[in-house]
């Protein structure tokens, strides 16, 4: 770029760096999508359709963004995941989340079609917002995605009842609102079974512990690796040669890319998968 007398307003930008050798989750919510659920007549409490859609869009920001570790996802929202050692964008905060939300809109709208082909969106059109966080320790960032799936559960079983209490119990929702005010998980599954023969347990578990996005190697027996205290030990950011960094990348975005519905609060989850913590691609799974 040219230099100029104007030049001089660069310096009103101000640094965003997040902070160095944390792990950095971006969580994009969709903007007013109780409305736009409305105005597209999405089913209640889950449409399937909705939820396929969040997560075709995720699984396409993760393969633009390779350096992306994990996502998940329920309702509206989506938390990515970079590992602690991740440089993309200098660590910039505006970059980053402006990176992952424009690409997951652009796919969301792109996608709309796949999924809702008797529903043309008009304006206006689905927006997400985005935020960006550091957490500093492996326990920081685990307790962060159990957070947000033990809020999946919470959510999804309090919908369920609701909704339950309004199509199959003919209440309005002021009166189903008054019903559950104040209620415990246990009551809640007891009225869906005794009221409607509902088992929750039985409920898709889709709906019940969201969607788990990541690239699929080879499952490892529990308790063979160390990553989790090894990440937690390491003092100092990780510094790989440019080289090594180019093969793993590669290695990354030749990997299959998969959506689970699983347990993420366990340590199975993690101690089977320790590229997640190690951001070491591991072994292609050998076809059946």
């Amino acid at each position: 770029m040219a230099n100029s007398r104007f030049e001089y307003v660069k310096a009103f930008e101000q640094p965003d760096l997040l902070l160095l050798n944390t792990w950095i989750v971006v969580r994009i919510d969709g903007r007013g999508f109780t409305k736009f659920a409305n105005k597209y007549s999405w089913e209640k409490p889950n449409d399937r359709r909705a939820i396929d859609l969040m997560n075709a869009a995720a699984k396409a920001v993760m393969s633009e963004v390779t350096d992306i570790t994990i996502a998940y996802g329920i309702s509206d929202e989506y938390s990515f995941v970079f590992h602690k050692s991740c440089a993309l964008f200098e660590r910039r905060a505006s970059k980053l989340v402006s990176t992952i939300v424009s690409t997951f809109t652009g796919y969301y709208i792109y996608l709309w079609s796949t999924y809702f082909p008797d529903k043309p969106l008009s304006m206006p059109l689905p927006s997400f917002d985005g935020r960006a966080v550091c957490y500093p320790s492996v326990q920081n960032l685990r307790d962060y995605m159990s957070w947000r799936q033990v809020d999946c559960h919470i959510n999804n079983l309090y919908n369920t009842t609701f909704w339950a209490l309004i199509q199959l119990g003919g209440m309005d929702s002021t009166e189903a609102g008054k019903t559950l005010q104040g209620t415990f998980s246990a009551d809640k599954n007891e009225l869906l079974f005794s009221k409607f023969g509902i088992n929750y347990n039985n409920e898709p578990e889709i709906n019940k512990k969201g969607s788990v996005v990541f690239r699929d190697y080879e499952l490892v027996e529990p308790g063979t690796h160390n990553v989790a205290e090894e990440a937690e030990n390491q003092a100092e950011p990780v510094q790989q040669s440019k080289s090594q960094n180019e093969k793993d990348k590669k290695k990354r975005a030749k990997a299959r890319i998969v959506v689970e519905h699983l347990d993420i609060i366990k340590d199975e989850f993690w101690g089977r998968r320790p590229w997640l913590l190690s951001n070491k691609p591991g072994k292609v799974p050998k076809e059946p």
